[in-house]
């Protein structure tokens, strides 16, 4: 019987995460998913320290910031629409006052400088080869929070370009990190303002520049994920679409998220990431009555079941999930006050 699609199946990677590595995630919105999804599953993982990029310029210039001692300065903030902000972060790190503003942004650097120094893999998503840059200093920008486009150049960075900007950020890396392995991604998320010819035109120099980098290094320190070739090759359907028709459904992020457990991550951190993931989905059901002995005892059991996994693996860090269930359990208790 045939399948009357074409599935792609990744190769698996020469080098398996899991529990007991330490996993950086850089990049665009494709990125932030699987990262994210990852430390809700307890793996050991820092998400985006810059925030979501999506160009590799400028993910070459987090990754050289995240290399150096050299912190932000208060000339390094722009003030609009009431908040500060930084070219280099995404608008999760502006606030109203310059001062909370910078101390986020440091505090973050600091934390995800030393974690880089440590970490055993580094994921990095390219979404697009277009850049926007400061006329005034020729600064490629991460986010341009809203300023006028009259400030801005916006130009398609070609292959050499791209090369040569993770090329240096990444040599810088491996002085102060020998052993690191990078995994790089192109989000298949299309970026349809540029047109589809743009568009189209963009991956293909994204997909072309990690394969100039992969041949490069002899594949010593460098791979690749085929999520981008996985929507656009297997899924290929508007089904597997979000409203606004540009990105993925979470039915493609669950499927893309199969294929790269199956391609990254080790089988004894498969087996153990499913019983936490069923934990949690048990945890996201909503009681009908949070103060009956029902639902108590499911907590206590639920919490019986984290302890078991932290007794089991002490190497990996349950606490974010243990502490809902603590929570859960405090407001079913006060609730019995409240109503007694």
């Amino acid at each position: 019987m045939k399948t009357f699609r074409t599935i792609v199946e990744p190769p698996d990677l020469a080098w398996k995460t899991g529990y007991k590595t330490k996993n950086v995630f850089m990049g665009s919105c494709f990125t932030e998913n699987i990262g994210v999804r990852m430390k809700n599953l307890c793996f050991d993982a820092d998400v985006n320290p810059f925030g979501i990029v999506y160009n590799p310029a400028s993910v070459a210039q987090s990754l050289r910031r995240l290399t150096k001692e050299e912190p932000f300065v208060e000339s390094d903030l722009v003030y609009r629409d009431g908040l500060w902000h930084s070219f280099m972060h995404h608008g999760d790190f502006s606030r109203t006052d310059k001062a909370e503003t910078l101390d986020g942004i440091n505090n973050q650097l600091k934390f995800s400088r030393e974690y880089l120094k440590h970490a055993d893999f580094l994921f990095i998503t390219f979404g697009t080869a277009w850049v926007f840059q400061l006329k005034d200093n020729g600064l490629v920008v991460s986010n341009c929070h809203k300023f006028p486009a009259s400030q801005f150049c916006r130009v398609r960075l070609n292959v050499r370009e791209i090369v040569d900007f993770m090329h240096e950020s990444l040599t810088e890396l491996w002085q102060i990190n020998t052993g690191i392995k990078v995994v790089f991604t192109v989000s298949p998320i299309r970026h349809f303002k540029d047109g589809a010819t743009e568009n189209q035109l963009s991956k293909s120099t994204l997909l072309l520049s990690v394969d100039d980098l992969i041949r490069g290094s002899g594949n010593e320190k460098y791979t690749y994920f085929p999520s981008y070739e996985i929507v656009m090759d297997d899924l290929r359907d508007y089904r597997f679409y979000a409203e606004d028709m540009m990105h993925i459904s979470q039915t493609a992020m669950d499927y893309i998220w199969d294929k790269f457990k199956k391609a990254a991550i080790d089988e004894d951190s498969v087996k153990v990431a499913e019983k936490i993931k069923n934990i949690c989905n048990d945890l996201d059901h909503k009681p009908l009555y949070a103060n009956s002995k029902t639902y108590r005892d499911f907590l206590e059991k639920t919490l019986a079941k984290i302890e078991d996994i932290s007794d089991n693996f002490p190497y990996i860090n349950t606490s974010a999930v243990k502490d809902s269930v603590l929570k859960k359990i405090k407001v079913s208790r006060d609730e019995i006050c409240i109503n007694t």
